[in-house]
């Protein structure tokens, strides 16, 4: 059996929410307190398939690495490479005693992270206007807490 993802997403909205300081959707455009939709620049999470590692399904204590991708989302290229870099920083940023932030789930500790996919912005063609996507691919490696 692998560790529950639900946790772990929950905990990378609030650390991308938090660490940019920019709302994060998971899965859908963000809502700002009133339900409007958020101000651009903002993020969309997505869970992709993941991947395991370690004892057999039927042992709680297999390792899980769930991939999730972070959308980017402004009007112009420049925000978007900016909102990039942050969520970057957030999600793989490193000091000299470890990792920048810190991703706390219930029942599960982190063990790893990598960015798998970092493109550069693009350009959509929107009919409200200008938007431009920058999306990252990041894989969050996670096992059961003791």
């Amino acid at each position: 059996m692998s560790p529950p993802r639900l946790p772990l997403t929950r905990a990378l909205v609030g650390v991308l929410t938090a660490g940019t300081g920019r709302p994060c959707g998971l899965t859908v455009l963000p809502r700002a307190s009133d339900g409007q939709p958020a101000q651009l620049p903002y993020l969309i999470l997505d869970s992709l398939p993941g991947e395991f590692s370690g004892p057999s399904f039927a042992d709680w204590h297999a390792d899980a690495a769930w991939t999730y991708q972070a959308t980017s989302v402004g009007e112009r290229a420049d925000q978007v490479q900016w909102l990039g870099d942050r969520v970057r920083a957030v999600l793989v940023g490193r000091t000299p005693d470890g990792w920048r932030t810190d991703i706390t789930a219930p029942g599960l500790r982190v063990i790893d992270r990598q960015l798998t996919y970092d493109a550069d912005g693009g350009p959509v063609d929107g009919s409200q206007g200008s938007i431009v996507t920058y999306v990252q691919r990041f894989a969050i490696t996670v096992t059961p807490a003791a």
